[in-house]
């Protein structure tokens, strides 16, 4: 496998499903989906009410030593925050990378539900994330889904493609 998705905690089927299609088409690599890991409450900070998206990834690049070359990609229904930031969508390192579903949820905002654009998202801050682990750094074009999402307008604008200078790097990198 190239890339492995991992719920963390519960998650639903579908959207790993959904997740796990949608990348196989825009990396064009093989997406598998890993037994779950059980709910992160050792990441759980309760004077913030959130969930330190490293301790997350430190689970993740663990289990990582039973498949060295696949890249993992865990999926949270928590609120993750890495300080000094009040939240963060996801976390990447070299090795995995995790994002969370909470506030790429229109409900999360008070709006309603709308489950279209939350699989955009979900994909968007995927490919964003899995992008880190490929050495890919942020980019300056806020069409390429590299730029940095300071906000879920910056999400919704850039979408889930690589601009043609992060689409040569990443074909060098992998």
């Amino acid at each position: 496998m190239d890339i492995i998705l991992v719920p963390v905690g519960e998650i639903d089927s579908a959207i790993l499903i959904n997740l796990k299609n949608d990348l196989a088409k825009v990396l064009k690599k093989e997406i598998a989906i890993d037994k779950p890991l059980p709910e992160p409450e050792y990441a759980f900070n309760k004077e913030r009410n959130q969930y330190l998206s490293t301790a997350i990834l430190e689970e993740l690049i663990s289990r990582k030593k039973t498949l060295p070359r696949a890249k993992f990609l865990g999926l949270v229904d928590h609120d993750l925050y890495v300080p000094p930031l009040n939240f963060v969508f996801g976390e990447a390192g070299r090795q995995a990378a995790v994002i969370s579903l909470t506030r790429l949820r229109q409900e999360f905002y008070g709006l309603p539900a709308d489950e279209n654009l939350f699989l955009k998202r979900v994909l968007t801050e995927a490919v964003h994330e899995i992008g880190h682990t490929y050495g890919l750094s942020h980019c300056s074009n806020f069409h390429c889904v590299m730029f940095f999402s300071n906000t879920l307008a910056d999400t919704d604008r850039k979408g889930f493609n690589f601009c043609p200078l992060c689409e040569r790097k990443l074909n060098q990198n992998y």
